[in-house]
């Protein structure tokens, strides 16, 4: 169940995403103002990808998106559903996917293609049989439009199965800037930075950090960055592959950092138990409504927090700002996530929604909406609707293959990406009580060496 990715330093990634404090001066967010020097209108300029005539084909899409990342999607399946004439239904799947999968394969109904949030999850999907290579087509945009370590991260045993359509940069915290400006804090760079800064704004009356801990994967974001920050990139591939246990010291030292802010209730909208019961859309947008007493003047997520943002009246550049995720150790963390479209049919339709989704001309529509940052290095950032997500996208692409990659997902599912269990089960666990850290590590330790061995 393990996956092998070609990574480098973290660290190089850095000075373009430090770009982000200066491109808060930038224009509006979210759904809003498109930019219009070029790209912002949600529409490829010219066809730039050649594709098949499906006339009459029906092709099934599903993922675990939905809101507004569904219907932005939807776009661009329209977009291809008028290239090719073929007709494509987007079918909603249930968390853990694989699980979603297996029950559609097994009723004989398989969609063709299905988009994965883990390279744990490609792998079951080519272990178990239902994963189909990609063709010569996509394979061809792949290698014009992707950086190595992006196309490797979609591979099993050498082949290619996976096509990473959508990336995230999480190493960001957003911020409410009024609830910054009333309290005279400043963006923090250090972690003990951050903590003093959180202090600043609760003494002005507003609590500081929201916290989506309803949501057990925001709560391993939280950790993994701190880990990758304070135990360095090594000892992350260690860990992320279960090459070292999670009762080594670099694990106690990072849950024990961890436990800085969340040992602190007032720090956290609505404490301990407010946290617990806030899910990830609402920890988003309770940051950024309610005027001059908003529930929380910071909140820890990746780029797509814009989409959510957008929910709401704030202004991604004025009234949302962003700054890095501040440095732990000696340098600040690059963690990053994406998701990988997969053919689960070996089907011509099928083949050709990837290599339409490995083209920009895909990626261009998505990414005029906002909340959304492709890995594909092909696509002009113009495309993007403002220039914090343009300055988000860039450090992306400019760290070519010096990143690392969500350590969760790279996990078999069933201790990384399963909502109530394992890994994201026990940093809530850790979340209500966060003082006694072995036997955290003990139980982390223990659903990991079952997991690893399944």
């Amino acid at each position: 169940m393990r996956t092998t990715l070609r990574t480098g330093r973290a660290a190089v990634a850095f000075a373009a995403v430090a770009a982000l404090t200066l491109a808060g001066c930038g224009d509006g967010g979210g759904n809003g103002d498109k930019d219009p020097a070029g790209g912002g209108s949600g529409e490829p300029t010219a066809p730039g990808v050649e594709l098949p005539r499906l006339n009459g084909e029906k092709i099934q899409v599903t993922a675990v998106w939905s809101g507004p990342e569904q219907e932005n999607f939807v776009k661009v399946l329209d977009e291809f559903e008028k290239r090719t004439g073929a007709e494509v239904t987007f079918v909603p799947a249930q968390d853990p996917i694989v699980n979603f999968l297996g029950t559609k394969i097994a009723g004989g109904s398989p969609p063709d293609v299905a988009i994965l949030p883990q390279p744990g999850a490609v792998k079951q999907t080519v272990d178990r049989e239902w994963a189909k290579p990609v063709g010569a087509a996509a394979k061809a945009e792949l290698a014009k439009n992707y950086s190595a370590g992006w196309r490797e991260i979609g591979q099993v045993g050498g082949e290619q199965y996976g096509v990473y359509y959508k990336a995230a940069n999480k190493s960001l915290v957003w911020y409410n800037t009024a609830a910054f400006e009333n309290a005279g804090a400043q963006e923090p760079k250090t972690w003990k930075d951050f903590l003093a800064t959180a202090e600043t704004i609760s003494a002005s009356g507003v609590t500081p950090v929201s916290v989506a801990g309803a949501d057990g994967w925001t709560l391993t974001d939280w950790f993994e960055n701190i880990y990758l920050s304070q135990a360095g990139p090594e000892k992350y591939d260690q860990l992320a592959q279960h090459r070292i246990p999670w009762t080594d010291p670099s694990v106690k030292e990072a849950l024990g950092t961890l436990g800085e802010l969340f040992g602190k209730p007032a720090l956290i909208a609505g404490g301990t138990d407010g946290a617990l019961q806030t899910e990830f859309p609402a920890s988003v947008t309770q940051t950024f409504t309610g005027g001059e007493q908003p529930k929380a003047a910071m909140v820890f997520e990746g780029d797509f927090v814009g989409v959510n943002i957008a929910q709401t009246e704030a202004k991604i550049g004025t009234d949302a700002k962003v700054f890095p995720f501040p440095a732990v150790g000696a340098k600040p963390p690059v963690v990053t996530g994406g998701d990988a479209a997969v053919a689960l049919k070996d089907s011509k339709g099928a083949q050709a929604l990837l290599t339409f989704l490995a083209s920009p001309d895909a990626a261009r529509i998505q990414a005029a909406e906002g909340g959304f940052v492709s890995p594909n290095k092909a696509l002009d950032l113009a495309a993007y609707p403002n220039d914090v997500q343009r300055s988000i996208a860039k450090a992306l692409i400019d760290a070519g293959d010096d990143f690392r990659f969500d350590m969760s997902d790279q996990m078999p599912q069933s201790f990384g990406g399963t909502p109530g269990d394992g890994f994201w089960k026990t940093l809530q666990d850790f979340l209500k009580n966060p003082k006694d850290v072995a036997k955290i590590q003990r139980e982390l330790e223990s659903d990991a060496a079952k997991a690893y061995k399944s």
